[in-house]
């Protein structure tokens, strides 16, 4: 199976590097597209589909956590930040955008193809994972798959995203601000109906099961199972 990765970072010899690594190690089955900077990247982002992102942070135009917001507004996408920003609160920041991983520099490149190799079988559904129970919904976090009162279900990134972290914290109530920094990023600029607005369109999908998502006045939202 041949794998399209999006490389987007600044420094022309580490793009050399892993395009080389990666080409080499996977004999030809990860195919390697470049950008020099945060606005070339984007704009591959909003034109092309890939099956995992790696990103630098500190670039010229657009930066990597704005990057990495935009790719989850229209996928989930395993998105690794490759960067010299070390600090906690970065990294911390990183995993609140949604990225599946972040590497300091510098790194390894054969844990960096490792982590890479397992990020793709994973979203492809290559490794067997858990199915992750609730009630009479059924995740897969593997695959990315739903299954609601035995119906599998398509749901949109945020949509699933939010039904994901939601079970995680089963019988937790999950305040509206803390959906917004986890799903839409410290700098959403909306309000917090966007939430409720996307709650209203994940419970009708779910259909009867969606019932199992319960609103905590002036709180926010629990899912019980």
């Amino acid at each position: 199976m041949a794998y399209n990765l999006l490389l987007v970072e600044d420094d022309k010899s580490i793009r050399e590097i892993i395009t080389d690594f990666f080409q080499g190690k996977s004999e030809g089955e990860i195919n390697i597209k470049t950008a020099s900077d945060g606005n070339e990247g984007l704009d591959y982002i909003y034109e092309e589909e890939f099956d995992l992102i790696m990103l630098d942070i500190m670039m010229p135009g657009a930066d990597g956590f704005s990057l990495c917001r935009e790719a989850r507004k229209k996928s989930i996408v395993p998105i690794i930040f490759i960067t010299a920003r070390g600090r906690e609160e970065d990294i911390l920041y990183g995993y609140d955008l949604g990225c599946d991983d972040y590497i300091v520099k510098p790194f390894s490149l054969a844990e960096l193809y490792a982590k890479v190799n397992a990020l793709l079988k994973r979203s492809k559904g290559l490794v067997a994972g858990n199915d992750i129970v609730c009630g009479d919904i059924i995740i897969n976090p593997a695959r990315f798959t739903v299954i609601s009162a035995g119906q599998n279900i398509e749901l949109p990134p945020k949509q699933y995203a939010l039904l994901k972290y939601l079970i995680d914290h089963k019988d937790m109530v999950v305040e509206r601000e803390a959906l917004l920094t986890r799903i839409w990023g410290y700098d959403y600029e909306g309000n917090d109906r966007v939430v409720d607005n996307h709650i209203k369109k994940l419970r009708s999908a779910l259909g009867e099961p969606g019932k199992q998502i319960k609103t905590v006045i002036t709180k926010g939202y629990k899912i019980v199972g």
